[in-house]
């Protein structure tokens, strides 16, 4: 959720621009922190731009929460870049927003910006918005942010509904500034929708490893995928043990709407996809699955890296 400054064609331009750049920072995984420091780049050159286009000093600013939920953990990260916190409506009706470091605006440069881990029960409501929707000239931002979770924990069929109530009880007859609703439920995957193995640093387990993921494929059912899973999964641990470093490497399958294979290990270092020369004894491995797989992509963590795969669950 984000906010440029001003208004008019000016204003979109950005706010389209910022857009774009948010969609390719979040496909290569970054961290919601490291995520936000990426697009403090992207206006500090967007102001650069405007500033020798006019010869004026640029104006661009901007505004931005980034959250990231994992459905197997129930845990979402966040980090904030001087916007509104988000509230958060639990199952059983309790509301409460949440306190995070808070960033500077974006565009400033130099400064850190800082995330939140929090857990959150399956089924809870998750609200983003913009500062419109609780500021305005005849009503201050605690007071705005009052009226919301009393109307956040209203009765509604749905979360569409939820939107309708908040903005009939919060929206003004002529709003002073550009207003944004977003609303999420949160859901969790059980643990038979998930399979983890911990695996040896050693050549000889990436056997076991293929015949893990078919037998777990066999109990849900999808024998169909047997075949690109195995290569998935060979291709991904012996990378793992050719690059990467101890402890463990860590397998893990999620079947949901799609099918993910993950395989984590403590190196930073992540394989790149090239095209091998045909004397080239290897390094096809890696083009192979992304052929034969809808996605894939490095995400990286404190511990190291995870490389994953996704394709669609037969």
């Amino acid at each position: 959720m984000g906010d440029v400054v001003g208004h008019g064609i000016q204003a979109s331009v950005t706010m389209g621009r910022l857009r774009t750049a948010v969609r390719t920072l979040a496909d290569i995984d970054l961290a919601p922190d490291e995520l936000l420091t990426h697009l403090d780049d992207v206006v500090i050159r967007l102001n650069a731009e405007a500033t020798t286009a006019a010869d004026t000093p640029g104006d661009v600013g901007a505004t931005c929460l980034y959250a990231v939920y994992d459905p197997v953990s129930r845990r979402c990260t966040l980090a904030s870049a001087a916007h509104p916190m988000p509230a958060v409506v639990t199952p059983d009706g309790e509301v409460a927003v949440l306190e995070l470091p808070v960033g500077p605006p974006l565009g400033l440069g130099g400064l850190p910006f800082e995330a939140a881990e929090v857990e959150l029960p399956e089924g809870s409501l998750l609200a983003l918005y913009t500062d419109g929707l609780v500021e305005s000239r005849d009503r201050d931002i605690d007071e705005g942010i009052a009226e919301l979770c009393h109307a956040l924990v209203q009765p509604a069929p749905s979360v569409d509904a939820v939107c309708d109530t908040v903005l009939n009880a919060l929206l003004p007859a002529r709003p002073d500034d550009d207003i944004a609703l977003l609303l999420a439920r949160t859901r969790a995957l059980s643990a038979d929708q998930v399979a983890t193995w911990d695996l040896d640093f050693d050549p000889a387990v990436v056997a076991h490893a293929r015949r893990s993921a078919s037998d777990q494929l066999t109990a849900w059912g999808l024998e169909e995928a047997a075949f690109i899973t195995e290569l998935v999964v060979s291709e991904l641990v012996i990378n793992a043990i050719r690059y990467g470093r101890p402890p463990p490497i860590h397998l893990r399958l999620i079947h949901d709407r799609t099918l993910m294979c993950e395989v984590s290990d403590a190196s930073s270092t992540a394989p790149h996809l090239r095209r091998a020369r045909v004397f080239d004894e290897g390094g096809r491995g890696l083009l192979l699955v992304a052929q034969l797989t809808q996605r894939w992509g490095t995400r990286h963590s404190h511990n190291g890296k995870t490389i994953w795969a996704e394709q669609d669950a037969v």
